[in-house]
């Protein structure tokens, strides 16, 4: 009886230990490629850097920087080769680091002045044709002009970037792709016949459901960020890192198997519970503000401590965003520049691995 007693003890013990201590399996960067003459000192930088800050995921945000031999008249500015990429897959896999890659898809299909290549090679697909591109981008416009979208609806939009997106995948080795679908203001507009009237969660959640089951057909997972689906009015979050469009009701709408990245860069909002508590997956991301980063991660440690069993899984762990450059990301954490001139992004993922690697 007193070894029965004993064990059970022990076994308690080991349980309650291991649940205070809240480790979760991710830690994660997701960045801008570099310029292609930057792969190889990016590629090191991996290698005698990122690896030993116990990094174990990389989102590279690759878009239309490829030479896509699916849709040649797709490819944009500075694109890499095969061989670009297979340098990155290799030190990656060597470091057991998980790649995944990302390209913009429904929102994010201009920036400022200029449309995203989609839009420029098909402008057929643009949700909102009657608005045009300004030569001098400001916010706020009468507009309402943020960043273009496609239109979900168009008959042939998804055939095309179906297959940019088989293609980055297969060359990048992955099981998962990052489809962005933040800051979708353009969704069911007025301009456009097809999703005209129609309702935005449902849009939302179609599209997202749309890829979805296109990356599962190969065993992918779909990745997003999920600003779209948190009520911006209820919750007093605001129109960019929540909806302010009624997208936030899609949050009951799509698969569960979807991963979400849960950004909040000026707060620690803690949203993250209300993804795991719809059943999703999902990542507390920070930006540049250490310490909001560090609150971030040591309140999703308490998330993961007071979560049920069922829920505990749904916490992934963290994952850092740089904004801008990855040059400057580079040079600001190897010292390089000077903090007045960095964004602060490389000094906010420092912070976040000092906690990672105790």
């Amino acid at each position: 009886m007193k070894r029965i007693i004993l064990l059970l003890f022990v076994v308690s013990f080991i349980s309650l230990h291991s649940k205070a201590e809240a480790h979760y399996p991710v830690r994660g960067l997701c960045i801008s490629a570099p310029s292609v003459d930057l792969v190889d000192e990016f590629v090191e930088f991996i290698d005698n850097d990122l690896a030993n800050d116990g990094l174990n995921l990389l989102i590279l945000r690759i878009d239309y920087r490829y030479e896509y031999e699916s849709h040649t008249e797709l490819i944009g500015d500075n694109p890499y080769s095969k061989g670009d990429v297979k340098k990155l897959v290799r030190v990656c896999q060597q470091k057991n680091i998980r790649l995944i890659p990302q390209i913009n898809l429904f929102g994010h299909q201009s920036w400022h002045g200029t449309a995203s290549k989609l839009l420029q090679v098909y402008p057929e697909f643009d949700e909102t044709p009657n608005i045009k591109l300004p030569e001098k981008y400001e916010w706020p416009n009468s507009d309402g002009l943020y960043c273009k979208s496609y239109c979900p609806l168009h008959p042939e939009v998804h055939s095309v970037v179906f297959d940019l997106v088989d293609e980055i995948c297969e060359v990048f080795e992955t099981d998962a792709f990052h489809a962005g679908l933040d800051e979708v203001f353009y969704i069911g507009h007025d301009d456009c016949p097809r999703c005209q009237g129609k309702d935005k969660a449902e849009l939302f959640a179609g599209e997202v459901t749309k890829i979805r089951n296109h990356l599962n057909e190969n065993n992918r997972e779909l990745w997003i960020w999920g600003d779209r689906l948190i009520d911006g009015k209820t919750t007093g979050i605001g129109l960019w890192e929540g909806s302010y469009n009624n997208t936030h009701r899609a949050i009951d709408m799509i698969p569960k198997d979807v991963v979400i990245c849960d950004w909040h860069y000026e707060r620690p909002d803690p949203t993250a519970v209300l993804f795991a508590a719809k059943g999703l997956n999902v990542l507390t991301c920070p930006w540049r503000n250490s310490e909001v980063a560090l609150e971030q991660e040591r309140m999703l440690r308490e998330f993961i401590k007071g979560a049920t069993s069922e829920m505990q899984p749904k916490y992934k762990g963290m994952l850092q965003t740089v904004w801008g450059s990855a040059k400057g990301f580079m040079d600001s954490y190897k010292g390089n520049i000077s903090p007045e001139k960095s964004d602060k992004s490389a000094e906010c993922f420092k912070a976040l691995t000092k906690v990672w690697m105790k």
